[in-house]
């Protein structure tokens, strides 16, 4: 070859593959796309749903019941009864889906609402709790002052510490049993 000539570029043949499963052909794909990663990938967008046109304002073309129609009439008759079909099944499933929606809209707040009020049954149930173990801890306070006094003997300390622990049994949660 000349000095200057350039040599032509062979390409390489890629073997046909032929995928023999889905995660195969997915495989294949995801390949071919790898291949140039800086290449734009196109995602379609969803379709816009079919409606239908609209009934006409002011019919011009009124098909008299006449003897002398054409052969014609009947085609272009079917053809307006299909469309007027097709328009009425359009308007039933979107009526339908409104339902479900609306259906589903229901459950949605009735499913918050019993979640509120569980929610605001438990927030009390803390609260009490709350105030009970307040309770305890001043009737512990006001034993401990009472108890100190110097005119009692050991026995009764004894007494009241046991008193205590009974008292702090009842009241500490179970989480093992799941009860209180």
């Amino acid at each position: 070859m000349a000095e200057g000539a350039k040599r032509p570029v062979k390409k390489v043949m890629q073997p046909l593959v032929i995928p023999r499963n889905a995660a195969e052909e997915q495989r294949l794909k995801l390949e071919r796309l790898m291949r140039n990663p800086e290449k734009q990938v196109p995602i379609l967008e969803k379709p816009r749903d079919w409606a239908p046109r609209p009934p006409p304002e002011f019919v011009r073309d009124v098909m008299g019941s006449s003897a002398g129609a054409g052969s014609g009439e009947f085609h272009v008759y079917r053809h307006l009864r299909r469309r007027e079909y097709m328009r009425e099944e359009f308007m039933e499933k979107q009526a339908a889906q409104q339902r479900l929606e609306d259906e589903f809209q229901r459950k949605l707040d009735n499913n918050r609402r019993v979640a509120e009020e569980k929610t605001e049954k438990r927030r009390k149930k803390r609260q009490k709790l709350k105030e009970k173990k307040i309770l305890v801890k001043k009737a512990k306070n006001e034993l401990t002052k009472t108890t100190e006094g110097p005119d009692e003997d050991s026995s009764s300390k004894e007494e009241v510490k046991t008193s205590k622990e009974k008292v702090d049994d009842s009241e500490e949660l179970s989480f093992v049993m799941g009860g209180r």
